[in-house]
């Protein structure tokens, strides 16, 4: 109390309410891979994790859409045409798959651009780049370490290095982040992950020991991330930003030539008016140009227009062509899942709590799996032997399209199984130890215990009302205790030390239901 020397009226405040422990945000993913662009206004941000709460704001920061480039190639059996995607990125599309299911405030980091990929390919180092003095250069990890907001880690874009040794590389790189900041967690999309597994033991994409998803991944800090398979089918790519013009060079000669052995074909024959017409628009289409508009002339339609009204034509009399198009927008719309289900846990943690799994809900956009999995073949997926848990996405009978499994890659950790049991506990950690921060330098006493066993107490308490702990009572669900001769001895004390033990009874989902059928004898 202080000591008064002046008479008067003072006025004492005294708290009425003890500090309250405030839930962090669970779901806050950063987005890394490559974008049309990275630069706010005058600022540059490329390497610079980036605060956006819409994808109206990704693309006024880091652009648009990438365009997809496709090669083309005659069949095997040289009846119709093959195309494959000569040249693709994930990020803008799977940013707009996580906002599209539910997805909040995010962070995105750009690890290179579409134009500097053009120039110098896809290289590993765009994801782990080395440090370098003179260009101030920062890897992706060094710069996440100073955003504590974030507690999702999803990169698309990494499946697209060439090798699987550098995919996953990257990805033990995210684990170990993970774990030094024990706040986040890594969504990992497979390497291939849109091929059909083969069981193969050198082959297979998930556990082969060439470039397997288990062999490659590592053993340390698996409780700190989640895979899925397969890839899935989408339709978020729209058809109207399909068109000839995504052909190589070399796929424009193949189909132009290929049109043109479809008009000789045809029966019965157009009319020979049409077939000039015709004629005139395949071999213009190897300047990207209709028919009719080669070269443009000054005032008339823009490029985008004339490409839009040739395709137009060519879908309107081109079955061949037709089947292209269509090919090349399905191409388009394969992409990795990770994204999307960065936007189903942030829709599960708003809706139902961090607790809660994050499975058996479908994912807004996806049309199908791309590999078809049944209920056997999901088995070693689920529970290998290894523990190293993928999570399938399934198309299961009167529930269509689900995600169906929730497990970490730590699968044969009591401890660690479960998604939302790691989850949660890092929710716990985080806002208590936030809320600690308030006690550094306060004295270790009795009273100074007692507030911090009431505060973690209250905030507790609510999380088993709520549900996120087990048992029929308060005191079944969890205990806080701090104290001398408790958690501490004089020694503790008079080093500095003020050790807290918390211990909770986490839910766990019920994954296996069994339900038991047996007949009675009937009562005359």
């Amino acid at each position: 109390m202080m000591q008064l020397k002046t008479p008067g009226v003072y006025i004492v405040e005294q708290d009425a309410f003890p500090n309250t422990v405030i839930e962090v945000p669970t779901a806050i993913p950063v987005f890394l891979g490559y974008t049309e662009k990275a630069v706010d206004g005058a600022v540059p941000k490329a390497g610079i994790p980036t605060c956006i709460g819409s994808l109206l704001d990704y693309v006024r920061i880091f652009g648009g859409p990438p365009v997809p480039r496709f090669s083309l190639a005659p069949s095997v059996d040289q009846e119709t045409l093959t195309a494959a995607l000569a040249q693709r990125f994930f990020l803008y599309h799977g940013v707009k798959l996580y906002f599209m299911n539910g997805g909040g405030p995010a962070y995105v980091l750009s690890v290179g651009t579409f134009a500097s990929v053009k120039a110098n390919g896809i290289q590993a180092s765009d994801f782990m780049p080395e440090p370098d003095p003179a260009i101030d250069r920062v890897a992706p990890f060094d710069a996440l370490e100073k955003v504590p907001e974030v507690t999702l880690i999803v990169a698309p874009d990494s499946t697209l290095l060439d090798s699987a040794d550098d995919c996953y590389r990257f990805w033990q790189a995210a684990l170990q982040h993970c774990s030094t900041m024990q706040s986040r967690m890594a969504l990992i999309d497979i390497h291939g992950g849109g091929t059909k597994r083969s069981h193969d033991p050198d082959g297979d994409v998930i556990s082969g020991k060439n470039d397997g998803f288990r062999e490659k991944i590592g053993s340390n800090f698996l409780n700190y991330g989640a895979a899925y398979y397969p890839w899935l089918n989408f339709d978020v790519v729209d058809a109207g930003s399909i068109s000839y013009d995504n052909l190589t060079d070399a796929g424009l000669a193949v189909l132009a030539d290929a049109l043109k052995g479809e008009l000789a074909a045809m029966k019965p024959q157009p009319s020979a008016q049409m077939q000039v017409h015709m004629s005139t628009l395949y071999a213009a289409i190897r300047q990207r140009l209709p028919a009719d508009v080669a070269p443009l002339p000054a005032g008339t339609e823009s490029r985008t227009e004339v490409i839009a009204r040739g395709h137009q034509q060519l879908m309107q009399v081109s079955p061949l062509y037709q089947r292209v198009a269509a090919d090349m927008l399905t191409l388009a719309n394969q992409l990795p899942p990770a994204c999307a289900m960065a936007g189903v846990y942030a829709q599960r943690d708003a809706n139902s709590g961090v607790w809660m799994a994050p499975a058996n809900t479908s994912i807004v956009g996806a049309v199908s799996p791309m590999v078809d999995i049944s209920q056997d073949k999901q088995e070693d997926l689920n529970m290998p032997l290894d523990g190293r848990a993928v999570n399938a996405i399934r198309t299961i009978p009167t529930r269509g399209l689900v995600v169906w499994g929730a497990r970490t890659l730590d699968g044969n950790s009591d401890d660690w199984r479960y998604i939302n049991v790691r989850r949660t506990l890092l929710m716990m950690e985080q806002s208590i130890k936030n809320a600690m921060l308030a006690y550094i330098f306060a004295p270790n006493v009795a009273t100074t215990w007692v507030a911090v066993q009431n505060m973690i107490s209250n905030f507790l308490i609510n999380l088993w009302a709520q549900g996120a702990l087990a048992g029929a009572k308060a005191q079944d669900a969890f205990s806080v205790q701090v104290g001398l001769n408790s958690t501490m001895s004089s020694d503790d004390i008079l080093n500095g030390y003020m050790r807290v033990s918390v211990r909770v009874a986490l839910v766990h989902p019920g994954e296996f239901i069994v339900l038991t059928f047996q007949q009675q004898q009937p009562v005359s």
